[in-house]
């Protein structure tokens, strides 16, 4: 009996019943005589709900679907790391194919075991999720206890899959790669997890593994989000046919199975947290950034092209800031420890907002304040990395130029711009700083990089500054705030939007 326990009854069955409570559709067993008609064999795209969803979104563009899927198959051969469909796939203009504003317009389903394949390479994911008949997540489950934890599953991921050419249209389209063997998070003596749940995106050769902690700040045995989810009940017939399609009717009424399909379990947490509906459209439009740059390696200038997906707690922070706003707060302080990637949050959150704004009818315009000319050059250059139009003042006239202009956009490219201001430059003036009192519908957003290093809230052009714009949005970016009484971080921009400081997080928190 015990030999029928393997990584597909202890994770894969239990997994993809769970979508299904998650409001994935169980789309059947897909085989490879269905290519052709069922799916489109070089992308694994469902081609009838591809058309049916596309017509459904956009019913001014009937009897486009089928040029449109062409499309996508071409771009999809390009050598850019998917960016050319992301940017398709995240766009509502001139089509859309995935309704982003309301998640329930959009068609979910799963699968297991569905082949990649072109000539004689290929490669079966345990489970692919569709969104529109897209296939835009895997996952891969290994049983607990795997030899070797996840960190073969990584190398096999790095070294065989990511730099095989005959797989790149279907890496490409993928945005979402999650790992699990089912256990909590364990380093084994080490520093860096082996054992978990881990999620990550497409690469060229090599793609770091992510952890993923869900919200929780109370340190609940069950974090608010897992516990709370409105799960569906589980369809007996369809629990039924998943496991026949995969011969594990067998397991059905045993217990380690029905342990397995607690909502709790690692696998199961780490889908509900990246995979439920409203999560993976969020991550789809604002958690992917593609990232070119160029550097010097040998006295040769090497050119990186890569593509990542938000971190977790960059993830809590924008919800926890758009949340904050909702409410009328206006500043605040995101305290999340060094190296988490506070220039990365800022890019997301220069989208996220954007957003945020335009439902309310306005336009934002973002300044990302540092008070060092190596951190103006570095901000500078890790923003045009990943595609934004990075502003900068050499003057007081300039900056003031710019302030009151009332457009978002200074260019005409159409992409995200952001001005980078080095306050340090400004330091010794203390002229009050005058705007234009007509109204607009123009909301400024000042991100201040480590704030931690005392900007002085009075007397001061960075105050001047705030004071001239009174409605601004004021967002204070540290890794170690001040603590010193009178200068404290949070009692000059305010509470505490968010914090991440793992290991001491409780400590790190405050009301």
């Amino acid at each position: 009996m015990n030999n029928i326990y393997n990584e597909a009854t202890r994770v894969q069955m239990p997994a993809l019943v769970h979508l299904e409570r998650l409001g994935y559709n169980y789309f059947g067993k897909i085989t490879e005589d269905m290519a052709g008609t069922v799916y489109e064999p070089d992308t694994n795209i469902l081609i009838d709900i591809f058309k049916q969803q596309f017509e459904q979104l956009n019913p001014e563009h009937k009897g486009e679907a089928e040029q449109i899927l062409k499309s996508i198959i071409q771009e999809l051969d390009n050598d850019d790391l998917g960016k050319s469909f992301y940017h398709r796939l995240s766009s509502t203009s001139p089509v859309k194919l995935i309704d982003f504003d309301d998640f329930t317009k959009n068609a979910y389903h799963c699968t297991a075991e569905f082949t990649c394949k072109n000539g004689q390479d290929e490669f079966r994911p345990d489970i692919t999720l569709f969104v529109n008949g897209l296939p835009l997540v895997f996952i891969e489950v290994k049983k607990p206890n795997n030899h070797g934890g996840m960190l073969a599953e990584s190398g096999r991921m790095n070294r065989k899959r990511f730099p095989n050419k005959k797989f790149r249209r279907f890496i490409n389209i993928t945005q979402l790669m999650i790992f699990s063997n089912n256990m909590e998070y364990d380093a084994e003596g080490g520093i860096v997890p082996i054992q978990g749940a881990f999620y990550c995106t497409a690469a060229k050769q090599s793609a770091p593994f992510n952890c993923f902690r869900e919200e929780n700040p109370m340190n609940d045995d069950i974090a608010p989000y897992i516990k709370e989810y409105p799960y569906k009940a589980i369809d007996t017939e369809i629990e039924k046919k998943i496991l026949k399609d995969f011969n594990n009717q067998v397991i059905h009424t045993s217990p380690e199975y029905q342990t397995n399909l607690n909502v709790n379990t690692p696998t199961n947490r780490i889908i509900t947290s990246m995979c439920s509906p409203e999560r993976l459209l969020f991550i789809l439009k604002y958690g992917i950034a593609y990232v070119n740059m160029e550097r010097e390696v040998d006295g040769k200038i090497e050119t990186i092209n890569q593509k990542h997906i938000m971190r977790y707690q960059q993830m809590f922070a924008a919800f926890a800031i758009r949340d904050k706003l909702a409410e009328g707060i206006k500043s605040g302080v995101v305290w999340h420890t060094q190296g988490s990637g506070k220039t990365a949050l800022s890019y997301y959150l220069s989208y996220i907002l954007s957003d945020y704004f335009a439902r309310n009818n306005k336009v934002a315009k973002f300044y990302f304040i540092v008070d060092r000319l190596d951190l103006l050059e570095q901000a500078s250059q890790e923003f045009e990395a990943r595609g934004l139009v990075v502003k900068t003042a050499n003057s007081r006239a300039e900056l003031m130029e710019q302030f009151r202009n009332n457009q978002a956009q200074e260019g005409n490219s159409g992409q995200q711009e952001i001005t980078v201001v080095n306050i340090q430059r400004f330091a010794e003036d203390k002229e009050k700083v005058n705007l234009p009192s007509y109204a607009t519908n123009l909301q400024r957003i000042f991100i201040i990089d480590e704030a931690h290093r005392g900007y002085n809230p009075k007397g001061s052009f960075l105050a001047n500054l705030f004071d001239a714009d009174e409605n601004s949005i004021k967002i204070a970016l540290t890794g170690t705030p001040l603590l010193a009484a009178e200068r404290e971080s949070w009692k000059v921009f305010g509470n505490y939007l968010h914090t991440y400081y793992y290991d001491i997080r409780q400590k790190a928190e405050r009301p």
